[in-house]
């Protein structure tokens, strides 16, 4: 797609479907912070984006099931009994039918009301795609609604960055309401919106790219680790982009240049910037995240105050 068509195909005035992808934050003694999780939940909730939980960002890789389960009570209770919430479906590594784990995990999501979201496994990095669209249709068959992911394996190994047959099928799964796509190219981005276009237009392409949160403008909704940084200056942008106000881009680049500082190598230390940002804005009792996170430096802080105030918060 040439730059003249991109532009062309830009979106003005549209809705934007916007889902945070909520950090899981920590108490100096290691343990994780209930109450600040909880209170990030609601001020999400309020600022009018979703919320994700059990995601990369609320470090569903290394927490333990009853931990995970812990973490959807308390979404629950903080969101009352009506409000929707998505929730990650996390296997990899775990032994078993792989459909019966996807269920299990589902189950345990949609009986507290939540809409799961599959991640992916290496077990079926080398499938075929018949058999990878197959075993989606058969996981997703007993929910009304699902959610599918693209993950680069720039954020975790058993991502997998899927082909054109493999997309084309999973959006004909009916209860397959949409994709998150992660892998940080704008290219194959427009190629899924473009099948989207084609083929099932109500299919939501959540944008994960967190070096290019302007992929809302050529029809991409978005579901981002970023947007747990500050969901209210998400909700705003949203706003703004949707009223045609020409402010939209100077708070766009406010964000960006956010997620560029966050999202710099090592990847996956981003959720340590988030927990940083966090304790700098006081809504986290520490700046620690799981102990099994890649690490940012000690000046990181410096940095991301400036970030910070460029957003218009006081540090």
């Amino acid at each position: 797609m040439s730059i003249a068509e991109r532009n062309a195909n830009r979106r003005h005035g549209r809705e934007i479907e916007g889902i945070t992808a909520c950090l899981l934050p920590f108490e100096e003694d290691g343990s994780i912070a209930k109450e600040a999780f909880q209170e990030s939940v609601r001020r999400t909730e309020a600022a009018g984006l979703k919320c994700a939980v059990n995601m990369d960002t609320g470090y569903a890789n290394y927490l333990t099931e009853d931990e995970r389960n812990q973490v959807l009570d308390w979404t629950r209770e903080a969101l009352g009994s009506d409000k929707p919430f998505v929730a990650g479906v996390f296997v990899e590594g775990l032994e078993g039918d792989l459909i019966d784990l996807y269920h299990r995990g589902g189950d345990q999501i949609a009986a507290r009301g939540g809409t799961p979201i599959l991640f992916q496994t290496t077990r079926f990095h080398d499938w075929a795609a018949d058999k990878i669209v197959d075993l989606y249709a058969k996981v997703c068959a007993p929910y009304e609604a699902v959610l599918g992911f693209e993950l680069g394996k720039i954020f975790a190994p058993n991502g997998m960055i899927y082909s054109e047959e493999i997309v084309s099928g999973l959006m004909r799964i009916p209860s397959l309401k949409g994709m998150k796509h992660s892998s940080l190219s704008r290219d194959e981005e427009l190629k899924r919106l473009a099948l989207r276009d084609e083929i099932r237009p109500d299919f939501r392409i959540y944008t994960g790219n967190d070096l290019g949160i302007d992929m809302i403008e050529y029809g991409s909704d978005y579901l981002l680790g970023l947007a747990a940084f500050c969901p209210e200056k998400f909700a705003e942008r949203d706003r703004l982009w949707r009223e045609g106000d020409e402010a939209y881009y100077e708070l766009n680049d406010a964000l960006q240049y956010l997620g560029n500082v966050a999202f710099r190598p090592a990847v996956p230390a981003y959720k340590h910037s988030c927990a940083v940002f966090q304790h700098l804005l006081s809504r986290i009792p520490s700046s620690e995240p799981h102990p099994r996170c890649p690490r940012r430096p000690e000046w990181e802080a410096g940095i991301l105050s400036d970030c910070a105030k460029r957003l218009g918060y006081e540090i």
